[in-house]
């Protein structure tokens, strides 16, 4: 285990687990979407029985076999497994659930990769029935990735209910087999997995950074700059100050850029994203936490999704995704990105 004292929280290593907690068990992976496949095919180059559960109809069931890999249907899957690993949406997997739940007896696993179902109460597995969580944090093809180059991700774990007194040395000799003990898997729990990511996607990383990046850009538009110069602004350069914070955090974003900038951005950076705007986001975690997102988002799903496709389809037809399809073609990764084979996410694969 990496030192404590650096982390508020445990962090373990491909030390810290013994591989016989999973290689002696039959893993069921259901969905092959972007988390699905890697988790399956990672699972199967460590030694580890898999079984992929999909529907009859889906798509992706000929890709699985076509990869080497057993396929079932989700009963059949979880009915020849120890470990049943949930990877399919989270719109979907209550109907999963109720699928399977009579195929999965106490000793077995139930395993997320997120926990929106456990805390939200979508799911309660029956009793004697160990519920875990290993969530990669990347999507799928980079955890596939990085496991075939000898590399890892980072990972959370969490134990919800621990039956067998075994949950979390399977839980994590389950990390370790899809490559991301090598890096390190952070110790966590369903409720705070659940609302941080919530409140991350909607508060910064898909809500508030879209949202900053069109009022930018439409500011700029509004006051006569051209349209192109603003997507080069706004949208564009985002991704050049992103991966110099991935790659090192604020300060090395802070050294990279000009004097100017970084001025100009201490100075007005608070007054754009000011008090009020903490206030809103309070107000966001709020929600999460006391559930109303989940609710609406449930009722949402029931109803057809009417405002969902509403927003859906304004957000694709915004004038910044005209502009940035034309501009996106001056680069030459355009050219290499338009001959690559866009890669299938959970979301696309329905079961």
């Amino acid at each position: 285990m990496t030192d404590t004292d650096d982390f508020t929280q445990p962090i373990y290593r491909d030390d810290d687990a013994d591989e016989r907690d999973i290689t002696n068990k039959t893993v069921a992976v259901l969905g092959y979407g972007s988390q699905g496949h890697a988790h399956a095919q990672n699972l199967d180059d460590s030694g580890v029985d898999v079984v992929v559960g999909l529907r009859k109809s889906s798509a992706s069931w000929d890709a699985a076999e076509a990869d080497g890999l057993d396929v079932a249907t989700p009963v059949e899957a979880a009915e020849q497994a120890d470990v049943v690993s949930m990877l399919v949406p989270d719109t979907v997997q209550p109907s999963v659930y109720a699928d399977i739940e009579d195929a999965i007896q106490p000793g077995d696993t139930l395993q997320f990769a997120h926990g929106f179902n456990i805390h939200y109460g979508q799911i309660d597995p029956k009793p004697g029935v160990d519920v875990t969580m290993i969530a990669p944090k990347s999507p799928g093809h980079l955890v596939r990735r990085n496991y075939e180059a000898g590399e890892g991700t980072p990972a959370l774990l969490a134990v919800h209910r621990d039956e067998t007194g075994e949950a979390k040395s399977e839980a994590l000799a389950y990390a370790q087999a899809i490559g991301c003990a090598r890096a390190g898997v952070l110790e966590t729990t369903f409720q705070e997995e659940t609302e941080s990511d919530l409140f991350g996607e909607q508060a910064v990383l898909c809500g508030g950074v879209t949202s900053l990046i069109k009022a930018g850009y439409e500011t700029l538009v509004e006051n006569g700059y051209s349209p192109e110069m603003a997507y080069f602004e706004c949208m564009n350069e985002m991704k050049l100050i992103v991966d110099l914070m991935y790659e090192g955090g604020l300060g090395e974003m802070w050294d990279s850029v000009s004097d100017t900038a970084e001025y100009g951005g201490l100075v007005e950076g608070d007054e754009v994203v000011d008090e009020h705007v903490r206030e809103n986001m309070q107000e966001t975690l709020d929600r999460v936490q006391n559930g109303e997102f989940a609710t609406r988002w449930i009722a949402e799903n029931q109803a057809g999704r009417p405002s969902f496709n509403q927003r859906h389809h304004a957000e694709r037809n915004h004038e910044i995704e005209d502009v940035g399809e034309r501009l996106r073609g001056l680069f030459a990764w355009a050219e290499q990105e338009t001959e690559r084979e866009p890669e299938k996410t959970e979301a696309e694969v329905r079961q």
